[in-house]
């Protein structure tokens, strides 16, 4: 039996500029590439019809049709990943296994138990950084700690970037060294027990006029003013050293908003608490109303406040929701009807195409006053001023919320200043203002 290199695909799903996958391809000979589709992760989803399955599955037979070129193939499992490898050490002689390496709780836990497996049996794990620009501990404070507020870490994360010399790298050119073998059988998106969605997927497409004005455009949900990039960041049919070296050209704006997404990613790996717990403990503290009727109303845009209503009626539809809105529709659950920001963000978490743990947690702290760098707890967005300021000719409200200004459509659930210095109340009592 020959021996083979196992390349185990993840949040990386592409050939080019892949940084595991090319240090395999460089250092390895036979290397066959995987994709396990994780029962652990998949069984928790209530939606049989999630796009983001349907976004990977398709993922998936690119780089099983892009494989054939190499003569190779994609060997695909459906299973907890512990136990596809297991079964795979029956199945080949694996000499070692390369991948990328990835920050989350769950993603952590599991990358220990397979690689204690497999040194059990005498087979290396290789990982490396593929899906951020600085990782871990690269960003730290001159005592050597992470940083707990954006803006300094901004500033040293940009200083480093400026000093490194980030290329892309290509399997391009260079020797063969993917297993050679006939295309290997890939189930059907219904044989790992899902169906398809009918929610569209934006393209694969950096829009430079488009990232050139971020800056000017971003705030205004109504304007095709963002880059929709998220979902493919989230899964890596795009390399992040792409994305940023072309986008640190065009726009300090739009670059600031990848700092931001790594700023979560390394707050969430210091601090796997935030998961299920207030950044700052304190907050735990507040007695949440958690009103169900109130929740259901939020969720299906039925609130009485137009932007509010526009946002989570265009995640219920589409998957996304303009980032400006997010933060709306994050402080009024939160502040206008003291729910729980972990109710709120359970439900992005079901909706989004691009959620990402670390970015929504983050997120959703920051909207509840709870997190790292947050928005003081005082600070309360108005619907209704955001509205005005962000969506003055009401272009997003009325494609979203149709009824808008008609008999049809509801009367405010709750009176923003009531609410605003009933939140007011609560949390200082909570936190002993």
């Amino acid at each position: 039996m020959e021996k083979i290199t196992l390349f185990w695909f993840r949040r990386d799903l592409r050939l080019e500029d892949n940084m595991g996958l090319y240090y395999a391809y460089e250092n390895e000979e036979n290397v066959l590439p995987l994709f396990i589709f994780d029962s652990e992760i998949l069984d928790k989803l209530e939606e049989k019809t999630d796009a983001r399955v349907q976004f990977i599955h398709d993922q998936v037979q690119k780089l099983h049709e892009a494989l054939k070129s190499y003569s190779s193939s994609l060997l695909v499992r459906k299973g907890s990943p512990l136990e596809v490898f297991q079964s795979l050490i029956g199945e080949y002689e694996i000499k070692n296994v390369y991948t990328n390496r990835d920050y989350e709780p769950y993603a952590r836990k599991r990358d220990r138990e397979v690689e204690s497996f497999l040194k059990e049996k005498n087979i290396p794990f290789y990982d490396f950084k593929d899906q951020v620009i600085h990782e871990k501990e690269e960003i730290t404070t001159e005592k050597g700690d992470f940083y707990k507020v954006f803006t300094p870490y901004s500033r040293v994360w940009l200083k480093k970037f400026k000093a490194a010399k980030i290329e892309p790298v290509s399997l391009d050119g260079r020797k063969n060294s993917f297993y050679q073998t006939k295309p290997l059988p890939l189930p059907a998106l219904e044989d790992i027990g899902f169906e398809k969605s009918d929610i569209k997927i934006p393209p694969l497409d950096i829009n430079k006029p488009l990232i050139k004005k971020y800056d000017k455009t971003r705030n205004f949900p109504s304007l095709d003013g963002t880059s929709r990039l998220g979902i493919h960041l989230r899964f890596g049919t795009i390399s992040i050293r792409k994305l940023v070296v072309e986008a640190a050209r065009l726009n300090e704006v739009y670059l600031n908003e990848l700092i931001w997404r790594e700023f979560y990613m390394m707050i969430l790996y210091h601090n796997p608490q935030v998961v299920d717990k207030a950044f700052k403990s304190q907050y735990d503290q507040i007695p949440w109303r958690n009103n169900e009727k109130e929740f259901d109303l939020w969720c299906r845009g039925k609130t009485g406040y137009p932007m509010v209503d526009a946002g989570m009626r265009e995640l219920n539809h589409s998957g996304y929701m303009h980032n400006r809105v997010r933060m709306v529709t994050a402080s009024f659950l939160t502040k206008h009807l003291l729910i729980d920001w972990r109710w709120g963000e359970a439900y992005f978490a079901r909706k989004l195409l691009d959620f990402e743990l670390s970015s929504n947690n983050g997120g959703w702290q920051w909207a509840a006053g709870t997190g790292t760098d947050a928005q003081p707890y005082f600070r309360i967005f108005n619907p209704e001023s955001q509205l005005e300021k962000f969506d003055k000719e009401q272009k997003y409200v009325k494609k979203w919320v149709p009824e808008y200004g008609t008999d049809d459509y509801p009367k405010p659930m709750v009176d923003h200043k009531m609410a605003r210095e009933r939140a007011l109340s609560v949390y200082k009592k909570a936190l002993g203002k």
